[in-house]
């Protein structure tokens, strides 16, 4: 048994060096404060980024919307290759020819007069841009608060660890006492083996709690957006000079009134129930009439044309179905002659300048478009009506939203005030566990109990330190949520 216990306080002592070698250059490195930290996150956090992706999307938007009012000027051209019975672009007349022809044209139109449809549409991707950056707000607040639950935790972590670290050279010391009176013959040999075991089971505690300090680096880490590999550690301010506000100046009421003034979370969906009350204007306006301009200008030239000749052959001659009186009452029938194509001569006539030709077929056209709406399959007005639900929607979650922030409040005050208590009692029990000990150290000293009991009121001692240290640190965090939800920031 004896044995046993020995290997196991001597492998426990090579991890406590290795976790020692491993925490050890963290103390060199640059320590992050709290600041800093969330400085960091917001400039390189993912979802940060996304959400300004958002916002100048939504910019865009409201852009287009606006240049929307604008006159449309569109121009356009077109060539082509005619050949057989085909109108001519600059005379009308259909001609068996062929020839390469053009057209140029430029046309403007614009709106009127359309109910204001385009100007809410315009007032609504406005509120849309104003929500998507309250938004980006919203996402940078949330980043800060894990940020700082992040932090408090690897704090928390570090303390635990400190605890452990203390308790170790609390037992070492105990062991290094009953050693010397083991080998002066006074005390047992199994009372120094207890002591090895609770060693080794204080190590092994204390190993416990640096690898949990460095899965919370982790954590911590990747709210960053920062490499895992890439050195780490932060400032560890003691707990009790981190600031924390009276509970008098938490009182849940105002802590609501404050949220609902200072949280971009109600901001934001105060802006989207304006943008979307703006859409339902939008989509009445699309049910009524619109009135509209257009103009256009435009000409057509042909760069050349061809066009057969025929030599003509008298074949006989018909009656034409006219009377002619030459004189003296006598009346001829006038004959008309017969011809037949002969020869086929081909004869390329070149058009006009194609300067003249622009100029000669230039045209204009203005005038005015009215556009009513009597049946397009209900699309304007279910369009009308979905806007009119989505309202309803938004500000039923808004009431849900204002809702869960009163109950969330509320639950972190009662929670901050059940901490501070258990952090009153812990603070207590610690003081009650430490006299235990100092009386059980005394009477072990004298040889009036066992090792067994010493080590169990060490034990207790060292969990009403956790205890009270966790208590503390929930008390923090409590209030710090408090804060957060008045919108003015955090501060360790």
């Amino acid at each position: 048994m004896i044995l046993l216990f020995l290997q196991m306080f001597k492998r426990t002592l090579k991890l406590i060096l290795l976790g020692s070698m491993m925490y050890l250059p963290a103390s060199s490195q640059d320590l992050w404060d709290l600041q800093r930290a969330v400085e960091y996150a917001l400039a390189n956090n993912i979802s940060v980024k996304q959400q300004d992706l958002q916002v100048r999307f939504s910019n865009l938007t409201l852009k287009q919307s606006r240049s929307s009012q604008l006159p449309s000027l569109n121009a356009g051209t077109n060539v082509g290759y005619r050949f057989g019975l085909t109108e001519n672009p600059t005379t009308g007349v259909l001609e068996d020819n062929k020839f390469f022809s053009g057209g140029l044209n430029l046309q403007s139109g614009v709106d009127l007069f359309n109910w204001f449809s385009k100007r809410n549409a315009i007032e609504a991707d406005r509120y849309t841009l104003e929500a998507d950056k309250e938004q980006v707000k919203k996402i940078q607040n949330d980043v800060a608060l894990n940020v700082a639950v992040a932090y408090l935790q690897v704090l928390l972590a570090k303390e635990q660890a400190n605890i452990s670290s203390v308790q170790i050279l609390q037992t070492r010391t105990q062991l290094n006492n009953t050693r010397s009176r083991v080998d002066a013959g006074a005390l047992p040999e199994l009372n120094a083996v207890e002591l090895e075991a609770q060693l080794a089971r204080d190590s092994a505690a204390f190993v416990a709690s640096q690898a949990s300090v460095n899965q919370f680096i982790l954590q911590l880490k990747a709210l960053l957006n920062l490499d895992a590999a890439v050195p780490f550690d932060i400032v560890t301010p003691p707990v009790d000079m981190i600031p924390v506000e009276p509970l008098a100046e938490l009182q849940p009421e105002r802590v609501y009134a404050l949220a609902l003034a200072n949280l971009p979370q109600q901001r934001v969906n105060a802006l989207r129930i304006q943008a979307a009350g703006k859409t339902v204007e939008a989509a009445r306006g699309a049910m009524y009439p619109n009135l509209g301009a257009f103009g256009s200008l435009g000409s057509n030239f042909v760069n050349f044309k061809e066009r057969p000749i025929y030599n003509q052959v008298i074949t006989g001659y018909a009656p034409s179905g006219l009377k002619v009186d030459l004189g003296g009452g006598t009346i001829y029938d006038v004959q008309r002659p017969l011809t037949a194509d002969g020869t086929t001569v081909i004869t390329f006539i070149q058009a006009d300048p194609l300067g003249d030709q622009l100029r000669q077929n230039f045209g204009q056209s203005i005038g005015l478009n009215l556009s009513i709406p009597l049946f397009n399959g209900r699309n304007a007005r279910t369009n009308w009506e979905k806007s009119q639900i989505n309202v309803e929607q938004l500000q039923l979650q808004n009431q849900e939203s204002e809702r869960q922030l009163k109950q969330d409040i509320y639950a972190a005050y009662n929670d901050a005030v059940a901490a501070i208590e258990r952090f009153n009692a812990n603070q207590k029990s610690v003081e009650a566990a430490q006299r235990t000990m100092d009386f059980a150290t005394k009477r072990y000293d004298l040889g009036l109990l066992s090792t067994f009991e010493m080590i169990n009121s060490q034990n207790n001692l060292q969990r009403a330190r956790i205890d009270m240290i966790y208590a503390q640190y929930d008390y923090v965090f409590k209030v710090k949520l408090l804060e957060f939800y008045k919108g003015q920031g955090l501060k360790l």
